[in-house]
């Protein structure tokens, strides 16, 4: 079978750096193929390749057999190629239908752009996809499953033959999730291929039929998926063999004092009379589903959003949570949900990140002590392994996981008390959550307080002592980490559907 993209022996160097060297790829009709890979691996890199977006230094990229020449976004969806990116590119203020047919519009004969053919157009993609989406609705005010959709119809819309697909269930729920597996089925009875870019093994071997695996800009090896084990692929990944680092290491009893107390806290429809303790040297997570009040507690936690009601306590003391800077000062730090718009500013440099939070502390008068900001910038690279060419380097051209490698350090840098992190494990390759993981471990054994919102249910139940279940923006349940026998009864709790 003629293979409907191939690309041989790609290379891409920035700055000198080189990220791809000499990385392979094949895609049949009508198959599901994974790729896998650490951050850094050079996996988005290769797909902005093949997406137009960046050019190689070398290699071929051949489509249906044929060279082709991919110098621009246009090129590649001329060749039939689409991408739906982490980052969606839908317009918030605009339909969806207007988003499906951005820049090619029907227009009448003195250019006026007409509507009525574009929502027509969209309901006929979506009756084909089998997808019940309102064309007429304003994208801001969807849900991000329908987002995730609706970027997929507009690859579908452009006559797209290969669909790359990165890290899609990111945001998405178990039953967006299914749905969206069941939508991937139907593309590939028709024919459509899909590049699935993802570090969640269960997605991996539910969805795809083989997968290829990138480490340090290569091509490791093509497998079917009935041929190779998680095992063997994590070890592809990360480059050792997986030391079980993911599974729940049983922890002594922690009694420490009470560092952190939640009294009856309300803010809008998501945070209703929320209460719970916090120990010192308790790792705390947090369970619920999207829209349950999971993040909307964390930002009333780190002063962003302002209590309706309830009161929080440090040590035992009132404190007011007026901004963050308050928080702060209580001795708090967030790691954001969302790395890219809430925990990074994208154009500076990564050491210009890792120092706003602690500018106090390297001011002279006036002014920075450069030497000093210098100084502490390298400390925090080398304590957590960022791997970046340069502290001067945009933050912007790291990895995923280096990105958020760079978040929790310059809040750690802070040294806080408590420590909320916010889906810290999401979109980052198994290796990165192995030391996500060890982080989080480490501030709890050295006395801190951690509270671990995820809907990666793994990685919670890997690091929790308690669990506690939002529902509609309430406690429904709290739970030991040892009343939770596997990730099926959390789930169910998280449900309501556990008896």
């Amino acid at each position: 079978m003629t293979p409907v993209v191939e690309l041989r022996g790609i290379c891409k160097s920035f700055d000198g750096v080189p990220v791809l060297l000499g990385a392979d790829l094949e895609v049949v009709p009508g198959e599901v193929h994974a790729l896998a890979g650490g951050n850094g691996a050079g996996k988005s890199t290769l797909m902005k390749i093949l997406q137009g977006v960046y050019a190689k230094d070398a290699g071929e990229i051949l489509v249906a057999g044929r060279p082709v020449v991919l110098a621009s976004v246009q090129d590649a969806k001329a060749a039939g190629i689409g991408m739906v990116f982490q980052e969606f590119s839908l317009v918030p203020s605009l339909t969806v239908a207007q988003n499906l047919y951005l820049t090619t519009e029907a227009t009448s004969r003195i250019g006026l752009i007409n509507d009525r053919d574009s929502r027509e157009r969209a309901r006929r993609v979506f009756a084909e996809l089998e997808v019940d989406v309102d064309v007429d609705a304003t994208v801001a005010d969807l849900p991000t499953a329908y987002w995730q959709l609706a970027e997929i119809a507009k690859a579908v819309a452009q006559d797209a033959r290969v669909l790359i697909l990165d890290e899609p269930t990111a945001s998405l729920a178990r039953a967006e999730v299914d749905a969206l597996f069941a939508l991937i089925r139907r593309l590939r009875t028709r024919g459509i291929s899909i590049i699935y870019i993802s570090h969640r093994m269960d997605e991996i071997y539910r969805i795809a039929d083989r997968i290829t695996v990138l480490r340090d800009g290569r091509s490791l090896f093509t497998r079917r998926l009935d041929d190779v084990t998680p095992a063997e692929i994590v070890h592809g990944i990360v480059g050792r063999p997986d030391n079980g680092v993911l599974s729940n290491r049983p922890r002594e009893s922690n009694g420490g004092e009470v560092l952190l107390e939640a009294i009856n806290l309300s803010a809008g429809p998501r945070v209703c009379g929320v209460s719970f303790q916090l120990r010192a040297g308790e790792i705390l997570g947090i369970a619920g589903l999207m829209g349950s009040g999971r993040s909307e507690l964390a930002r009333c936690l780190f002063g962003i959003d302002r209590l309706d009601a309830g009161e929080v306590r440090i040590r035992g003391r009132r404190i007011e949570l007026r901004s963050p800077r308050d928080a702060q000062s209580a001795g708090i730090a967030l790691i954001p949900e969302d790395r890219r718009e809430q925990g990074l500013v994208l154009e500076h440099s990564v050491a210009d990140n890792l120092l706003l939070p602690q500018l106090a502390t390297i001011r002279r008068g006036p002014l920075l002590d450069r030497r000093a900001a210098r100084r502490l910038s390298q400390t925090l690279i080398d304590r957590f392994a960022i791997k970046t060419t340069d502290p001067d380097q945009p933050v912007r051209r790291l990895s995923g996981g280096n990105q958020q490698k760079v978040v929790i350090a310059k809040w750690l840098g802070t040294q806080p008390e408590v420590l909320i992190m916010d889906e810290p494990t999401a979109g980052v390759d198994v290796g990165t959550k192995a030391e996500i993981v060890a982080i989080i471990r480490h501030l709890a054994g050295t006395g801190g307080a951690v509270i671990v919102i995820s809907s990666e249910f793994p990685e919670l139940l890997a690091v929790s002592d308690r669990v506690l279940v939002l529902r509609d923006g309430a406690v429904a349940e709290q739970l030991d980490r040892a009343a939770i026998p596997d990730e099926d009864f959390l789930q169910l709790s998280v449900q309501g559907l556990r008896p």
